[in-house]
């Protein structure tokens, strides 16, 4: 029977959710929050703490969630869950927005005018809504496609087998994707998971491209991992501080940390990171028990002879004034020595280091040089985690690369492909426009089924809309990656019912309801999440490891994991690779400058935005009006420019600007930032939606665009992935201006310290 607002609020605490987790957090963070405007009937005064996944984040945080009166108020991070260890990023707390969304899909709706029209009437679940899926999934399903957000844990693997027990196949997007990532990673170490990195026990770092302490791979546990890092507290040299060298064309928020910035000239980070190397073994620097022999099939130093530092120096485009009066061969040498002396040690690299022609091989230049300095598999270096201790479970998102969706396209287009489902994925927005990814599902005889909460350029374009629960509803666990060096599986839970007008249902369940239906019990035996990850709990009891050692029974620990958040066996650790050989002379061979697409005057540098990311959030106001932390602006898409470049092309702050590469335009609010190459140009992505909530489509045309509209499609790096950071552009002012929507008012970005014409040494806001 259907609840009303009333009822929820008596009921949705014994109806809906699991174990209280009032063990995790201190008694001072129970506060009670005033009741007044709650029916007096229903103030009880007290307050509970749930542990779950923050389902907003990509890096798989545990959180708490505050909930009172059967409403969620809070979410902090869970101190007890080993992968943020009670810290918690903006994303996962936007949740409590999603959950509360005035512009959530209420229930099922379906399709009533020409595709795109938004014209939708609304249907019941039971029998219109299943029984118009259920038809379509038995026509149709042989060459269906099921596009998701990145998918771990059990969801993953029933999204993986109902796709393919029905005849389809189901495809990870993200817009920024990190196909180059995982197989540098592969090629280097043989390994199919990502590492995590020690940073809190690491002396030295060096960052190549990676926004480690912003949007990139694990940011919230590499941000506390930072701290530590910085205060010397997990040293055995305690108080030593470390020292981070962060290597990007754009100053980005870990640039802005780093006691070095190097601005090099984009995609050469792997003949500097070649460069470092030739010099650690021509000067026997490297770690002891470091075969270089073995690295280098008895060659030594010769076989980077291409990269020695007088070789390459002159490339690499470091400015002058970054030298400190030695020539920039001299610098290289310096680092090199720096890194190798001073270990605990890490290399990573990422983001837009692999996002070249030749990414594969500037990242695996990059995460060699940890071989070099013995930090591979130790404490203050990088370590893998073991895959899940569930063998069903997946423990890797299946991400597809930019030639992925170019296939995926022309199956739509050749009629191959006539079903397409979408849970919480917005190709059509995230895909560069030059792909055409809109005009493939613009098809008559296609049938598209979004199981979107929440109206966005994709889900518009559906013929049935079937709301899924956000995840303070719903059921789900996650294998993290990255790990914490040992096994982990995070516990979600739902914390709250649905409000009374609204009506979604698990995206899980309906899957696994609808493969019954078509006769796969076999390959799906589970009448719901909730029955397929008890059945998991069972098997990790019968392990005795870990956590299963402190429960008497299943059950026992089924509530044991969501009292506190998850499962985890700290003895249980991931493996320690050991370098193939010639491992240097490979990559080595595969050494070549990056291409770059289009003729402008300026490297083009998109970049995640901190909190839309690729425009995925945009709908949460909270996540709009967050400041940038380097530039401060919200609301906006803006473009950043050099500000002496700015200057000597008669452009100001708050002018509107364009911004063009030979597959499309854009335009923006500039901000000049004496913090950037003066042969560069930024732009967040994150704006320029068209579709769905106000909060992400009410931005004047000249400030909200879609960064991904200029890049060309067909500009891939050696994986298929696309290589986003290899494009030239032209920028020109269009004689309009606005106010900037940034935080620190009329005062523009200063230097502290000089430039020499062209980059700048620190940069401060006021």
């Amino acid at each position: 029977m259907k609840l009303t607002r009333r009822n929820f609020l008596a009921w949705a605490g014994l109806s809906a959710v699991g174990a209280v987790a009032c063990d995790v957090i201190q008694d001072e963070e129970l506060s009670l929050q005033s009741p007044a405007s709650l029916p007096e009937d229903l103030v009880k005064g007290r307050d509970n703490w749930y542990a779950t996944l923050g389902g907003q984040a990509t890096d798989g945080e545990g959180v708490i969630v505050r909930v009172m009166e059967g409403r969620a108020k809070k979410i902090q991070g869970n101190p007890k869950y080993p992968v943020n260890q009670g810290k918690q990023s903006v994303r996962s707390e936007s949740g409590l927005q999603a959950l509360y969304h005035p512009d959530r899909i209420s229930g099922p709706l379906l399709r009533t005018g020409p595709r795109g029209s938004g014209q939708y009437r609304a249907i019941q679940w039971e029998p219109d809504a299943l029984d118009i899926f259920r038809r379509e999934l038995r026509a149709r399903s042989q060459g269906m496609v099921l596009i998701t957000e990145p998918l771990r844990g059990t969801l993953g693997m029933i999204a993986e087998r109902f796709a393919t027990s029905v005849g389809g196949s189901h495809l990870g997007f993200e817009a920024l994707d990190d196909t180059t990532y995982r197989a540098a990673v592969k090629g280097v170490f043989d390994q199919d998971r990502l590492p995590d990195f020690d940073i809190g026990n690491a002396n030295y770092v060096i960052s190549f491209g990676a926004d480690f302490l912003s949007t990139w791979k694990g940011s919230t546990r590499l941000s506390t991992a930072y701290g530590d890092f910085r205060q010397g507290s997990k040293r055995q040299t305690q108080g030593s501080r470390g020292y981070l060298v962060h290597v990007d064309p754009r100053f980005s928020l870990t640039a802005a940390n780093a006691d070095e910035w190097l601005p090099i000239r984009p995609g050469m980070e792997g003949y500097l990171a070649l460069s470092l190397a030739y010099v650690i073994i021509s000067e026997g620097m490297q770690a002891e028990g470091v075969d270089v022999d073995a690295l280098t099939n008895g060659q030594g130093a010769a076989a980077l002879a291409a990269f020695a530092p007088e070789q390459i120096a002159g490339q690499l485009g470091i400015p002058e004034q970054l030298h400190e009066g030695k020539s920039g061969a001299e610098k290289i040498r310096d680092l090199a020595s720096n890194f190798a002396h001073h270990g605990p040690s890490i290399a990573l690299g990422g983001d837009n280091a692999g996002a070249h022609t030749n990414g594969q091989f500037n990242l695996m230049a990059i995460y060699v040089l940890n071989y070099l300095t013995g930090s591979v598999g130790s404490n203050g270096g990088m370590r893998f985690s073991p895959g899940s201790p569930l063998g069903n479970l997946a423990d890797a998102a299946k991400i597809g690369s930019a030639q992925d969706w170019a296939g995926v396209a022309g199956d739509i287009r050749s009629g191959r492909t006539r079903l397409v489902l979408v849970h919480d994925a917005n190709p059509v927005h995230g895909l560069p426009a030059s792909m055409a990814f809109e005009s493939a599902l613009n098809r008559d005889d296609v049938f598209i089924v979004s199981f979107s909460s929440f109206m966005d350029e994709t889900t518009a374009l559906a013929d049935l809309i079937l709301p899924d629960r956000v995840f303070l509803e719903g059921w789900g666990d996650d294998v993290p990656e990255p790990g914490p060096g040992y096994e982990v599986i995070g516990m979600q839970q739902p914390v709250v019912n649905p409000l009374s007008d609204l009506d979604p249902r698990s995206f899980g369940d309906i899957l696994l309801s609808m493969a019954q239906e078509m006769g796969q019990e076999g390959a799906l035996p589970w009448t719901s999440v909730e029955e397929a990850m008890k059945s998991g709990v069972e098997a990790l009891y019968n392990t005795g490891r870990g956590t299963s050692s402190h429960a008497a029974s299943a059950d026992d620990l089924w509530n044991l994991m969501l009292r506190q958040g998850g499962w985890w066996d700290e003895d249980a650790t991931g493996p320690a690779p050991t370098a193939p050989s010639g491992i240097l002379n490979t990559i080595a061979a595969q050494g070549r400058e990056p291409g770059y697409a289009g003729s402008g005057d300026f490297y083009l540098l998109p970049f995640a935005h901190n909190t839309l990311l690729d425009g995925r959030l945009a709908h949460i106001p909270w996540m709009q009006g967050v400041p940038d932390p380097v530039t401060t602006v919200t609301w906006q898409t803006w473009v950043e420019l050099n500000s002496s470049t700015a200057s000597q092309m008669g452009l100001r702050e708050g002018d509107i600007v364009s911004v063009s590469t030979d597959a499309g335009s854009i335009s923006g609010v500039l901000y000049p930032n004496p913090a950037l190459p003066p042969n560069v140009v930024a732009v967040p992505l994150g704006q320029g939606r068209k579709v769905g909530s106000d909060y992400a489509t009410s931005g004047d045309a000249r400030e909200s665009s879609n960064a991904l509209d200029l890049l060309s499609a067909s500009h891939l790096t050696e994986s298929g992935a696309l290589a986003w950071a290899g494009h030239r552009a032209s920028v020109s002012g269009t004689g309009e201006s606005m106010k900037i929507a940034k935080f620190e008012g009329i005062f523009p970005a200063r230097q502290i310290g000089h430039t020499a014409g062209e980059a700048v040494i620190i940069v401060t806001n006021h």
